[in-house]
């Protein structure tokens, strides 16, 4: 079967949550998905009620399962390469060659990060280096921390971290473009700037023992903070023509509608929260709104 009424792109949380609202109201629908989520490494999610300290993997195996039990959702195992409107439906091209329809698109589809060139970097991402406090930070609370970032984004990260831990390196990998009142901030509140060049991360299995910079000089740590430049996972604004914002996610109005009409996005390709209770209530209200679209035309 080629033709269904919502195809979701992803099938992660965002997608999930997505695919379960519209099996619940007996929509047709096909959620396509890679298998390879952001979060892969991460050995623990934390900040959802009722999966709080589960394995990313775990949550979204049961919550396959569970959508999986709607027998008006099928689920496709593939890469999406190409996305097109054809008159009044839409057509999602796999790396196959194989070709799927349907009348409505949600596009919950992931970013994909872009690592630094720091050996030992990729291998602790989603481990001990970490790209959001509320997820991670109550872990790593009161232990010696690093935040590797610069500027107004620097500035900002240390503040929050700072809640979490008075033990603070701000590592600004190389002279830094903080301004003298906000460097003057931070020796106030006894975080250490430090504008030495990152050589390496050391680690064992993912976890960070220390920092090694180009002046041979070394700072231990438990964790590092850092916000990493990303892309769509997949190119929603070729031919699709999805508009993208200045930041780089999927611009949506408040229904998670896109420019494209019939083109919904939810989950972290929309939001700089990105966190699994977002994805899943994002993607749970996006499976709502696509259903009550079809129904007004339907009716």
């Amino acid at each position: 079967m080629k033709s269904y009424e919502v195809i979701i792109i992803g099938g992660s949380y965002a997608g999930l949550s997505a695919g379960m609202s519209l099996g619940r109201s007996l929509r047709n629908t096909l959620i396509i998905d890679s298998g390879k989520p952001c979060n892969r490494q991460t050995p623990h999610s934390h900040n959802f009620i009722t999966h709080d300290g589960k394995t990313p993997k775990e949550i979204s195996e049961r919550a396959r399962e569970q959508v999986a039990a709607y027998d008006t959702v099928k689920f496709y195992k593939g890469s999406v390469v190409k996305l097109r409107r054809i008159n009044a439906v839409f057509e999602a091209e796999i790396s196959t060659g194989e070709k799927f329809y349907a009348k409505k698109l949600i596009l919950a589809s992931g970013l994909k990060d872009i690592m630094p060139d720091i050996p030992g970097f990729a291998e602790c991402w989603g481990i001990s280096v970490l790209h959001c406090p509320y997820c991670h930070g109550y872990e790593v609370r009161n232990e010696v921390t690093g935040i590797l970032s610069d500027g107004d984004m620097g500035f900002d990260f240390s503040k929050l971290v700072y809640n979490l831990t008075k033990d603070l390196f701000l590592l600004t990998n190389g002279k830094s473009v903080l301004s003298s009142e906000q460097k003057l901030k931070l020796a106030e509140n006894n975080i250490s700037l430090v504008e030495d060049e990152v050589e390496k991360i050391e680690h064992n299995n993912g976890d960070i023992s220390k920092i090694i910079f180009r002046t041979g000089k070394e700072i231990s740590l438990k964790a590092l903070y850092a916000k990493v430049p990303f892309q769509q996972n997949i190119d929603v604004s070729g031919d699709l023509g999805c508009e993208i914002t200045e930041q780089g996610f999927i611009k949506v109005d408040f229904m998670q509608k896109t420019n494209i009409p019939g083109v919904f996005a939810c989950g972290d390709n929309v939001t700089m929260m990105r966190s699994v209770a977002t994805a899943v209530a994002q993607g749970n209200f996006t499976g709502a709104v696509v259903n009550k679209e079809l129904v007004e035309e339907e009716f």
